[in-house]
């Protein structure tokens, strides 16, 4: 048997601009993402076997651990490509990303699925096999293999890599819902302003927190009371893809939310790194 550990980083995104809708019904985006020390672990063990067979574990009760969730569909589609047929694979997920919360904890963990079996069994694929197994996936599963900072475009699988940058975060859940990506787009599409002020760009020439800006955010803050407490306690806070998690470039979290409301995860930084071997 052969096993393999991975780290799984978190994502935020600095900007997030949507623009306009695809024929394939997805949006175009300007988004730049940045991976946070905050991480989930992937273990695969892969063992011969007179058929193919998939099985997936973890610490979690939050998650599926069947063909649903996306680490097994990454693993099908490994298979698939590589032409796998006479293997037992094993995965067990620590899970330390919060699920529905805009992190991109599904979509890291598809990525180290799909980096953890191509090391195990001798690099079958090529880095652009790779990418294209993450594209087919979702949208975030390209940065999340890459890591560090990017701008990211398409439908968030286009990723141009940035020099590194550097700061503290704080992230800020509320808890008891999550909120879907079709939920935000969906009254993002009803928003009167739509307006593209090309934020992305600004960002990578000044980082500075005026440039920072979630269309998403924009859509959804109204319909939520915890997201508007969030931003009256925390102004210089912001969400993170769809929500409903958002983050504060800060060490700490100086305002005081109900525990019992919000889970609060402080003390973490910019990470340079994707998915990698622990």
């Amino acid at each position: 048997m052969k096993t393999i550990k991975l780290t799984a980083p978190a994502k935020i995104n600095l900007t997030l601009e949507v623009l306009d809708k695809r024929p394939d019904g997805y949006h175009n985006i300007k988004s730049i993402m940045q991976a946070v020390s905050l991480y989930d672990y992937l273990t695969i063990n892969i063992e011969d076997s007179t058929q193919p067979e998939i099985i997936l574990d973890g610490s979690s009760d939050l998650i599926p651990y069947n063909e649903k969730n996306l680490v097994h569909k990454a693993a099908v589609k490994f298979m698939d490509k590589a032409g796998i047929t006479d293997k037992k694979i094993s995965f067990y997920i620590e899970k330390n990303i919060p699920v529905e919360a805009g992190l991109a904890g599904g979509s890291t963990d598809a990525a180290a699925a799909f980096y953890g079996l191509n090391e195990l069994l001798d690099k079958p694929l090529s880095c652009a096999e790779l990418e294209e197994l993450c594209a087919s996936i979702g949208s975030d599963l390209n940065f999340c293999l890459h890591g560090g900072c990017a701008l990211c475009t398409g439908r968030g699988e286009q990723i141009k890599k940035l020099p590194p940058i550097s700061s503290p975060v704080t992230l800020i859940k509320p808890l008891g819902f999550g909120i879907s990506a079709k939920e935000a787009y969906t009254k993002f599409a009803l928003l009167p302003d739509k307006t593209i002020r090309n934020y992305s760009e600004k960002l990578m020439a000044d980082f500075t927190r005026k440039y920072m800006h979630n269309d998403l955010e924009t859509a959804v803050i109204k319909d939520y009371k915890q997201l508007v407490e969030i931003k009256s306690k925390l102004p210089d806070s912001m969400m993170s893809g769809s929500g409903p998690t958002f983050f504060v470039l800060k060490d700490k979290c100086q305002a005081h939310f109900n525990r019992e409301d919000f889970l609060i995860i402080e003390d973490l930084h910019f990470v340079d790194d994707g998915v990698k071997v622990v």
